[in-house]
């Protein structure tokens, strides 16, 4: 049976963590999105996430964007300083032209800090995007 399920390679969808001010608390926060830079909708978008370290994990999390726009962007979640010093993993699911795609990105542990912001696409901010 999973000889016939067919998962396509993931092209043109990202993870971006991003360093933004919160103006409600005065204070900057880490969030997370989804970039699709496809020229195609994206359909039943599911992310999980989940971070971990030798002897800590984090509860998993559960996002399901119905429809992701082409050449747009969403946020997940925001991610507390905390996390950043563990291995924070988002496997992200979703079906394009009736085809199921599947990625698991990951960020290593300490690899999300003010040095390695860098451009994020559609977004017009800095970030650290998921290799």
């Amino acid at each position: 049976m999973k000889k016939n399920i067919h998962i396509s390679e993931v092209k043109d969808v990202y993870i971006a963590v991003v360093l933004e001010y919160n103006k409600a608390y005065k204070v900057f926060d880490w969030n997370a999105y989804i970039i699709n830079n496809k020229s195609v909708c994206l359909d039943m978008v599911i992310i999980v996430t989940k971070g971990s370290s030798r002897n800590k994990i984090t509860t998993t999390f559960r996002k399901k964007i119905d429809a992701l726009p082409a050449k747009s962007f969403a946020k997940i979640e925001m991610i507390q300083e905390a996390v950043l010093s563990m291995n924070n993993v988002f496997n992200v699911s979703f079906f394009d032209d009736n085809k199921l795609f599947d990625k698991s990105f990951e960020f290593q542990k300490n690899s999300i800090h003010k040095q390695a912001l860098k451009d994020i696409p559609l977004m017009s901010v800095k970030g650290v995007l998921a290799p």
